[in-house]
């Protein structure tokens, strides 16, 4: 079944022809045309999402594994500005994320209509391209010449013509240049009228309109390269092996080089240096801070990848700035530490492969630093044997017990913090949404992600994440073998850690926001089986089952102490100190 409206049918014929074929659908009148069409083709896989945020953080999800669009459609009004928190998430984490919201026509906005707003080209600040798409003439002309107070003037001819070549310009930069996409279209009543057959045909021509790498003198940046005596590699957000090991072998043996990984990056390699702040945190607790920063300094500093996690790094080399600062990545560079002097715009496999010689032979500069990581690493085993229960501890455990091979969603905040600072298995895939750092959409991000993956995921989140999406929870789509652990400290506990915190009345409710809510009546509600643990002895019954095959999803909630988290995570950087 098709919809009988030239704009909706065209747009799926569209979908089709170019291959999206997974459609996120929140309920609404106003896009029934498309929900109609999609549901009632068995090209597309569709999936109801009732929380437009919620929809569109799943969308984002699976496009992330899947690695091609994926559409979220939705009715018209405020549904759409739902859609907000993921479009920019999106943006900024170059994920290509169709959005699709069905409006009402030109002439009801701003006359008092009910689901109403002023939708064309509301995202444009964060999205690729702004398609909005006129409204048919051919289609309920009667309503059109009587209600309407400015006629619609153009032939059907020429808003066909207007209307495929907006489709064709959002879809391919969608997925040609990995960018979420605004697709506004307006619908007049009456909306649910079908056809058995399409009574368009639209052109099958496609464009590549891909991005086109500069043509970059990998010579010079070789010589560069070779006679610089500190370098600094950092590398922020990846996809799972999105380096080949040959090239990690390479930039690993490189004596002079120091390779930053975050949990994020999904890079490993026992000559790389993770956990950056346990390296940063004690320079900055030293009484020669000054000359241990200048002797951590690199000459040339790379960077790959997405936004950086760590404060701490930031800081450092926006103060100590090298002489040379080369981003690569084919589409964007950000100046983070204002002194970028190179996009280089390759893939890093080719740069790498293209500028790098192999060299075993370690410098002073790379032999003093993984001295320093040798000792924190001892120096940490040595402080989870004397502290007490808490979020440091729990985080421990917990990367320890996650099995090989599972796909890992951290939430932002504390979760992904503290996550940084204790190894994880080489085999897991870890995921975080950081194009914004916000807490919303953790819960639904990881439930759309793992949809078409034949590893089980695991979410790690904190309480505020957890709570604040937990109509991420709400749909059929969850799969048995999918699982939480929920660290619940009663409050955003990372702004106990934040310069400003006090022990007041006014910085619990309005910054920490102490709470007491705990997971157990919504894991009913939801269908998971539900674990709680309160101490080490709890936590260690807790995960030793947590794992095992069930018929259902399940969430293990941890609660720490709320006012000893803190005052722990800042003794462990005193510590290694």
């Amino acid at each position: 079944m098709y919809s009988d409206i030239p704009s909706a049918q065209t747009l799926v014929l569209y979908f089709k022809s170019r291959g999206v074929k997974h459609i996120v659908i929140s309920p609404g009148s106003r896009n029934a045309p498309l929900t109609i069409s999609f549901t009632k083709n068995s090209f597309f896989s569709c999936y109801s999402i009732v929380d437009e945020r919620c929809a569109a953080f799943f969308a984002m999800g699976m496009a992330q594994q899947l690695q091609e669009p994926v559409a979220v459609v939705c009715t018209s009004g405020s549904a759409l500005l739902n859609y907000y928190p993921a479009v920019a998430e999106a943006f900024y984490s170059d994920i290509p994320l169709i959005v699709v919201s069905a409006d009402r026509p030109s002439y009801r906005i701003d006359i008092g209509d009910g689901q109403t707003i002023r939708q064309e080209n509301v995202l444009e600040k964060h999205i690729g391209y702004s398609a909005n798409l006129k409204q048919d003439v051919s289609h309920a002309a009667e309503t059109v010449t009587k209600w309407g107070k400015t006629l619609l003037t153009e032939t059907q001819e020429e808003i066909q013509e207007y209307n495929e070549r907006e489709l064709v310009n959002a879809l391919q930069i969608a997925r040609w240049k990995s960018t979420p996409v605004h697709i506004n279209i307006p619908f007049e009543e009456p909306l649910y009228g079908v056809v058995e057959k399409p009574i368009l045909q639209i052109s099958e021509k496609k464009t590549d309109v891909s991005l086109n790498p500069s043509q970059e003198d990998w010579a010079e940046y070789a010589s560069i390269w070779k006679n610089s005596g500190r370098k600094m590699i950092l590398v922020g957000v990846n996809q799972p092996n999105a380096l080949d090991k040959a090239v990690l072998d390479v930039l690993a043996n490189d004596g002079n080089t120091l390779v930053f990984t975050e949990t994020t990056s999904n890079m490993h390699h026992p000559e790389f240096f993770p956990s950056i702040d346990s390296i940063i945190a004690p320079i900055e607790k030293s009484k020669n801070r000054e000359a241990l920063f200048q002797a951590l300094q690199p000459e040339i500093l790379i960077t790959f990848g997405g936004l950086i996690v760590s404060k701490k790094i930031k800081a450092f080399l926006r103060k100590y700035q090298p002489k040379e600062h080369w981003h690569i990545d084919p589409k964007k560079a950000y100046d983070t530490f204002f002194c970028l002097s190179k996009h280089v715009k390759a893939n890093p496999n080719d740069f790498f492969r293209a500028v790098m010689p192999s060299s075993t032979q370690k410098s002073a500069y790379k032999i003093k630093w993984q001295g320093v990581k040798q000792q924190y690493e001892a120096r940490r085993e040595a402080y989870l044997g004397q502290i007490p229960f808490s979020d440091f501890t729990v985080f421990d455990q917990v990367m320890r017990h996650i099995p090989k091979g599972y796909q890992v969603h951290l939430a932002n905040s504390s979760t992904v913090r503290y996550a940084q600072l204790f190894p994880m298995d080489v085999s897991l895939k870890v995921f975080c949404n950081r194009g914004t750092s916000g807490i919303d959409g953790s819960t639904s991000t990881a439930v759309g992600a793992s949809i078409h993956i034949e590893e089980p995921t695991l979410l790690l989140t904190g309480d505020l994440s957890f709570f604040y999406d937990s109509n991420g929870l709400w749909n059929a789509h969850i799969r048995p073998d999918f699982r939480i652990i929920l660290i619940n400290n009663s409050g955003g506990g990372i702004f106990r850690i934040l310069p400003g915190k006090e022990d007041t009345d006014e910085f619990s409710t309005f910054f920490e926001t102490h709470h007491n809510l705990t997971a157990g009546h919504l894991a009913q509600m939801y269908g998971f089986e539900y674990y709680k643990a309160e101490n080490e002895e709890e936590l260690s019954q807790g995960l030793a089952g947590f794992y095992a095959t069930s018929l259902k999803p399940k969430i293990l909630e941890i609660n720490t102490p709320r006012l000893e988290n803190n005052k722990i995570l800042l003794g462990y950087f005193d510590f290694i100190s």
